[in-house]
């Protein structure tokens, strides 16, 4: 057990958890905002929360570059840093909000399913028009067939498409090598 604690001690793993912890329950907090205000929590205005992401991301690389790199970061440490972030917060808040709408409010999780329907029939002659009319019943037979449990995958991996281009750029920004060695 004390292999397994000494591996999770190195700061390259520490940081991003602990941040990643941190950011995951930021973006719930968020989440619980808009149900509070009356906002449809998982509709448009909840992908926003990815800014929370961005600025725990720029956060933590610069933590690690101030005070365990001392000064110094290589971009694969910024990568890694943020990559790992960002999945544990994806992980974090969609356990959350898996309890949140199987627990607390399961008709948060109705609206959703209604709300997706609804969408698709709204661009039924569209979506039959571009991708024939028994891919739009498998379509729809997939939003019936949702369950709570995949809002945890969804999350992920939106997240994580989202997530390409600024961990590039802060990965990019960030990151200072010392050159000195090479001369």
């Amino acid at each position: 057990m004390n292999r397994v604690t000494n591996y999770f001690n190195t700061p390259l793993l520490k940081v991003p958890l602990l941040a990643g912890l941190t950011t995951g329950v930021l973006a719930f907090l968020y989440f619980l905002a808009l149900y509070a205000l009356g906002v449809y929590p998982l509709g448009n205005h909840k992908s926003l929360d990815f800014g929370i992401h961005i600025i725990m991301m720029i956060a933590a690389v610069w933590y690690y570059r101030k005070y365990v790199g001392n000064g110094y970061l290589h971009l694969w440490e910024a990568l890694g840093i943020c990559y790992i972030l960002n999945t544990v917060a994806a992980m974090v808040t969609g356990w959350l909000i898996y309890f949140f709408v199987t627990q607390v409010d399961p008709s948060v999780f109705q609206e959703y399913l209604a709300n997706s329907r609804q969408l698709l029939l709204n661009g039924q002659a569209d979506i039959s028009k571009t991708l024939g009319a028994d891919q739009f019943e498998n379509l729809l037979k997939d939003v019936r067939n949702t369950k709570p449990t995949d809002l945890i995958v969804d999350e992920l991996w939106k997240k994580t498409a989202l997530a390409v281009l600024p961990v590039l750029i802060i990965s990019l920004l960030f990151r200072r090598q010392d050159y000195n060695v090479l001369r």
